[in-house]
């Protein structure tokens, strides 16, 4: 019996890779709240892209774990990861959310009189509380995000951890049976893809300008270049260092870029 449930988790494990390094052609469809013709799919993982037809309808090649995203004018930018399930059906569904500008609330006053000391009386303004001014701990460092937080609750799988607590009889089972599953292993590309994101996020509002002026690229092809950028694997480590280190990489991989559009012509 024992020998039946190991060839069926080795066969499990033989699925699983060869479902991750198949590449297929997905046939997607995108619905939302507005028009959803030519809305631009970009895969990040493999640089290939599609635009979907008045009915959201769009095919792309993909495996498991690229990244695709989705962005258009009227609608929050979609970042999603391909997951098994997806490449074994060859379909994908998204939803997008209408993009919104939200005013800030205006609030109606009393006019000022002009005597500092009985306007600041005549206030219902009040100060923000502070943890320690009540006398209650409070954390104020940078708060985690949603993948961060589901990360953190998944827990890391730890040897030393699983052998004391089956001493004490007490084995960590979320730990074990996320790692088991992939959910720590997904997570963690998630919670790395975001930090990815935004660190290209701050470079191209820092950089993006000065670098275009003067390396010219034609503006269709921005977006593309850095996603390009950013699936480097030295991406992280040599663009984090400082903002010369990062213009260096942007021109280094903009030779590399120029060439690869060379070549598809």
């Amino acid at each position: 019996m024992k020998k039946i449930k190991y060839l069926l988790i080795i066969g499990l494990a033989l699925v699983s890779h060869v479902l991750q390094a198949q590449t297929v052609e997905l046939s997607g469809t995108i619905s939302g709240d507005d028009d959803v013709e030519n809305i631009h799919i970009l895969n990040k993982t493999s640089l290939t892209n599609a635009t979907s037809n008045k009915e959201g309808k769009f095919t792309i090649k993909a495996k498991v774990n690229d990244t695709i995203i989705f962005t258009a004018v009227q609608y929050k930018t979609l970042v999603k990861v391909v997951n098994s399930e997806e490449i074994s059906s060859k379909t994908v569904n998204v939803f997008l959310e209408i993009l919104t500008n939200e005013l800030d609330e205006v609030f109606l006053v009393e006019p000022l009189s002009g005597n500092l000391e009985d306007d600041i009386l005549n206030s219902n303004t009040k100060p923000d509380i502070n943890f320690y001014d009540v006398g209650i701990p409070g954390y104020k460092g940078k708060q985690k995000t949603q993948a961060e937080r589901r990360l953190f609750e998944a827990g890391e799988l730890n040897v030393k951890d699983v052998l004391l607590g089956m001493l004490s009889g007490n084995i960590p089972l979320n730990p074990i049976m996320n790692a088991i599953s992939g959910r720590t292993k997904k997570l963690k590309e998630i919670v790395k893809l975001e930090n990815d994101d935004a660190l290209l996020t701050r470079l191209k509002n820092d950089l993006a300008a000065d670098f275009f002026a003067s390396n010219p690229l034609d503006v269709k092809y921005h977006a593309e270049f850095f996603y390009f950028v950013q699936e480097d694997k030295d991406f992280r480590g040599v663009c984090s260092k400082s903002n010369l280190d990062a213009l260096a990489f942007f021109k280094k991989k903009l030779d590399q870029y120029n060439k690869n559009l060379q070549e598809q012509d």
